[in-house]
């Protein structure tokens, strides 16, 4: 998996009209497909009364995804499809979208339904706000106490944070840093201590 990639800030919703259908998308973050389907269940619970519920979702990002769609009652590819389609372009990662669709009375056809469902997807992905998830790993760190400070300094300097401390014959710290910055740190430390002190993974 990527170790920093987009996924969405906030619940986001948009509405658009369709010859007279009415398509609301409201799309939000999902870490897991858990997430995505209790997300999915609560806006089929708030909207009720629409016609039709399709959805898509993409937990994780880049080689490890999960992928899923389904029409929710409109005609099969019509809906879930074409929405992953719009989702897997969007750049995207942990993100879960559902549109609930008012039937209007007029039928607009398999095109007409494959460009409304991934029209409306559109509309809520062009005011949805973006954040970024980065992926962080916890190391244990046991340091003699003349290189405390200077310890500290490196940590900050490499954008880590010092999860926890533990002071007794030397000290225990637990350390978190972004992916990205695992092994510049680790370059950084071994130079200070001289290869002395090894960083042991938590998992």
């Amino acid at each position: 998996m990527a170790s920093r990639y987009p996924i969405p800030a906030q619940e986001t919703r948009a509405e658009t009209v369709v010859v007279n259908s009415r398509f609301v998308c409201t799309i939000a973050e999902a870490r897991s497909v858990d997430e995505a389907m209790a997300f999915i269940r609560r806006v089929k619970a708030q909207y009720h009364d629409a016609s039709s519920h399709a959805y898509a979702f993409r937990v994780g990002f880049g080689a490890s995804v999960t992928d899923g769609c389904n029409d929710g009652g409109e005609p099969s590819g019509t809906a879930g499809k074409p929405m992953l389609a719009v989702l897997q372009g969007s750049g995207l990662g942990d993100v879960a979208a559902v549109v609930s669709r008012w039937f209007g009375g007029t039928k607009l056809g398999t095109g007409g339904l494959v460009r409304a469902f991934s029209g409306a997807l559109k509309a809520a992905l062009d005011v949805l706000p973006r954040d970024e998830r980065v992926e962080r790993k916890t190391f244990l760190l046991e340091i003699p106490y003349p290189l405390y400070e200077r310890l500290k300094l490196l940590v900050a300097q490499h954008h880590g944070a010092v999860a926890g401390e533990e002071f007794g014959a030397s000290v225990l710290l637990t350390l978190v840093f972004a992916v990205d910055d695992v092994v510049p740190f680790g370059a950084a430390l071994r130079e200070l201590s001289a290869g002395s002190v090894e960083m042991l993974p938590v998992e």
